[in-house]
């Protein structure tokens, strides 16, 4: 099942020319799961991979760069008469600040749904969970996220199982679900248990211990870099970190990937990557519109696809395509015999 980042808004507080405000597209199979949503989020989806009809949005606090864009996409969607529920999660208070932003999004053709979470409360999906955080922050109750996947069943000896009498076909899966078939057993035939993805999105915080437990061995860390090291005085000040607090963070909890973001508008980037990697190698430095994706551990590790690059493969497959019907047009029709 594919599993992937698409980064919306990667600025810290205030957009630039090149940066839109805070906000992740989590992509997992069909789920669609956004985190955060800071103004401007809509548009950001328009210009890229369209307005998606999102499942579910989850808010790390209440700081205005990481919630504004809500109303109006809440808005958009029912202009475009959306019928599909749509349930929004954040720390305590979420209801109130919705309550008040009602004035701005109206009356709503489809369910909205509000729950306030607790700290290291979970929500449980299909073959996932997603556990709020807490993290250090001047917003009180402030939250990171991480998705975490359920354990996946070892690879079957389809050889093995064969020699003890199991018929291949349904009785396969019923081994792999779990369950002894004419008395075999699984764990005969069944490969030790893999391990699930887990990703984990820091919102706003100052390096703090619940976040780097959480991260532990996760594929993906998407940790706030909002200053470059000479303004750590600062970071510590505004409870933000510095890239270095992110990376050494992230070696640390012996996390694969390390991605920055919420740059503060006087930094293009590569500095704090290049900090970064000083301590922790495995770091990106992603832009907007750009994707991280993320395979299960056994097909490599995750990988950052600038979307410059994505565009090419899309612009290149489309030429083939076309290619493709060009010739099939072309083709000459057989000849019926007589």
């Amino acid at each position: 099942m594919d599993l992937s980042l698409f980064f919306l808004g990667t600025a810290g507080s205030v957009p630039s020319a090149r940066r839109g405000l805070p906000a992740v597209l989590v992509r997992r199979g069909g789920d669609r799961l956004l985190f955060d949503c800071g103004e401007g989020t809509q548009r950001q989806l328009l210009r890229s991979v369209g307005l998606l009809d999102l499942d579910t949005i989850f808010i790390t606090h209440f700081h205005a760069d990481h919630w504004l864009g809500l109303p109006g996409m809440l808005k958009s969607f029912a202009l475009r008469e959306r019928s599909e529920p749509l349930t929004v999660y954040g720390p305590r208070g979420l209801g109130e600040l919705m309550g008040v932003m009602r004035v701005i999004y109206g009356r709503l053709p489809y369910a909205l749904d509000i729950e306030e979470l607790e700290p290291a409360e979970t929500v449980t999906r299909d073959g996932y969970l997603i556990a709020a955080v807490p993290v250090r922050h001047k917003s009180e109750g402030a939250f990171g996220y991480a998705l975490v996947e359920e354990p996946r069943p070892g690879h079957l000896d389809a050889r093995l199982a064969a020699e003890l009498g199991v018929t291949p076909g349904p009785d396969f899966g019923r081994l792999q679900r779990g369950e002894t078939v004419d008395g075999v057993k699984p764990e005969q035939v069944m490969g030790p248990t893999r391990e699930g993805r887990k990703v984990v999105i820091s919102g706003d915080t100052a390096p703090c211990e619940a976040l780097a437990l959480a991260a532990h061995q996760a594929d993906v860390l998407v940790h706030e870099a909002t200053f470059a090291e000479e303004e750590r005085e600062r970071a510590r000040l505004t409870l933000h970190s510095t890239a270095v607090q992110a990376a050494t963070l992230a070696r640390d909890a012996e996390v694969r990937l390390l991605a920055l973001t919420h740059v503060s508008a006087r930094y293009p980037g590569g500095e704090l990557r290049e900090e970064a990697r000083a301590v922790f190698a495995a770091t990106e430095a992603p832009r907007d519109f750009d994707t991280i994706e993320v395979p299960f551990s056994e097909r490599g590790p995750a990988t950052l696809l600038r979307w410059s690059e994505r565009q090419a493969r899309e612009r290149e497959r489309s030429d083939m395509d076309q290619q493709g019907q060009g010739q099939a047009s072309t083709s000459p029709e057989p000849v019926a015999s007589p």
